[in-house]
C-alpha cells in the first residue's frame, strides 16, 4: 500500500509529497520527491516491534539544507573530485568547490536540492515510487543534458530496493548513490554494531580524503571487517591507523570484487536482533561513521556524533582523475543502469 501527504514547501512554494511504502506487517518505508530523500523506513526487531532505523526529518525544512545529505538521493558524482576539475574528452571542466577545494557530492545545488516527478505503482510483488529528474547541460559544471529516473521499492520481505537509471545526450560522468544513515538499535549511537565489509581493499587517500590512485589492502588493520568489527573498536586503535585518526572515524571507499550484484555489507545491532544485508553491483561502498553529525531529527532525537553509518554504494571518489579505477564516464545515447538492495532481517 502506497500512500502520500504534503510534506511542506521548497524554496520556489512548490508543494512537496512524502510517499510512503507499507507491507503487510506494517514495516514502511517513506521517500519525497525533493531531492529523492529517503525519509523513514520501519522495520521490526526480534521481538516484532517496529523502530525507526533510517535518520531523517518529520519536516521539509531540515531537506532544504544540506545536514550532512542525510538520505539524499546524490548526483551528479557522489563522494568527491578533487580540485574541483576534471578533464573528459581532451576537455577539463571546472566544477564547484564545496569542501575545502574539493567537490563533494556534485557541487552546491547539486540532485539533493532537485525536485523530481513522481508516479507510484502497486502490485503484489512490490511498491514502488518512480522519481525522475533532468539536469540540464552545465548544471553545476557538469557537461551533457542527463535524464535521471530513481525507483524505491519496498516488498513484502522488507527488503528496500533502489533501481537508479540514466541516460544522456553527451559524453558526461556519473556516480548516483543514496546518502542514507541507518542505526539498527534506534538508540544514540552505532558505536557497538557490528559492521562486515566482504574486502579488505579499499581506495588509499590523502589528508583530505581525495584518492592517490592506489588501492591497498587493510588486512591487519581495523579498516579490515571481513569478520566484522565496531566502530567503537576501530575509534580505540586510531593512533595505529592514521585513515580513523585523519576522518575521526570510518570515511573510506571499499572496492568490492566481484561483478553483478553481490552481498557488500552486513550490519547487525546483537540488542535488538536487526540485520541489514546490503547488496550492489556497483565496484565500491562508502564507509562513513557518522562523526560529522549533529542535528535533531524524527521526533526530536539528537543525532549526534556516530548516531547513524552510512554505507553508500557507488564507484571511487574521484575515478575522473584516476584511469586505473572503474571509468563513470556516460557515453551519449548509452544508459547507465545501477541497483542496490537493504534487505532487513531478526536474529
Amino acid at each position: 500500500m502506497i500512500t502520500k501527504r504534503p510534506f511542506g514547501k521548497d524554496e520556489n512554494g512548490r508543494e512537496m509529497t512524502l510517499f510512503t511504502m507499507t507491507n503487510r506487517t506494517g514495516a514502511s518505508v517513506s521517500v519525497t520527491d525533493f531531492g529523492g530523500h529517503l525519509v523513514s523506513i520501519r522495520v521490526p526487531d526480534r521481538e516484532g516491534r517496529l523502530g525507526e532505523v533510517n535518520l531523517g526529518f518529520d519536516e521539509l525544512a531540515p531537506y532544504l539544507e544540506s545536514h550532512g545529505s542525510i538520505g539524499a538521493t546524490i548526483g551528479r558524482y557522489a563522494n568527491r573530485i578533487g580540485g574541483c576539475r576534471f578533464s573528459l574528452n581532451g576537455k577539463t571542466y571546472q566544477v564547484p568547490d564545496n569542501e575545502n577545494g574539493n567537490c563533494l557530492h556534485g557541487g552546491i545545488k547539486n540532485f539533493q536540492f532537485r525536485w523530481f516527478q513522481a508516479e507510484t505503482v502497486e502490485d503484489e510483488r512490490e511498491d514502488a515510487v518512480l522519481l525522475t529528474y533532468v539536469s540540464h547541460d552545465g548544471e553545476e559544471g557538469f557537461p551533457g543534458k542527463v535524464r535521471l529516473q530513481v525507483t524505491f521499492a519496498f516488498d513484502e520481505k522488507n527488503t528496500l530496493t533502489i533501481r537508479y537509471l540514466a541516460t544522456t545526450d553527451q559524453d558526461t560522468v556519473i556516480n548516483l548513490t543514496n546518502h542514507a544513515y541507518f542505526n539498527l538499535g534506534c538508540r544514540e549511537d552505532i558505536l557497538d554494531q557490528e559492521v562486515i565489509i566482504h574486502t579488505d581493499l579499499v581506495t588509499e587517500t590523502d589528508d583530505r580524503l581525495i584518492p592517490t590512485g592506489n588501492i591497498i589492502s587493510v588486512a591487519g588493520t581495523p579498516l579490515d571487517l571481513r569478520e566484522g568489527g565496531t566502530v567503537r573498536a576501530g575509534l580505540a586503535q586510531r593512533a595505529s591507523c592514521h585513515p580513523i585518526d585523519n576522518a575521526n572515524g570510518y570515511d573510506i571507499n571499499y572496492c568490492v570484487p566481484g561483478e553483478g550484484m553481490r552481498e557488500m555489507a552486513v550490519v547487525t545491532d546483537k540488542e535488538t536482533g536487526r540485520r541489514m544485508r546490503v547488496y550492489s553491483d556497483q565496484p565500491g561502498i562508502q564507509f562513513y561513521s557518522g562523526q560529522g553529525l549533529h542535528q535533531t531529527g524524527h521526533q526530536g532525537a539528537k543525532y549526534g556524533p556516530y548516531g547513524g553509518l552510512a554505507l553508500e554504494t557507488q564507484h571511487y571518489a574521484d575515478s575522473p582523475n584516476h584511469p586505473n579505477f572503474p571509468s563513470t564516464v556516460l557515453k551519449a545515447g548509452e544508459s547507465f543502469r545501477s541497483v542496490t538492495r537493504y534487505s532487513f532481517e531478526t536474529i
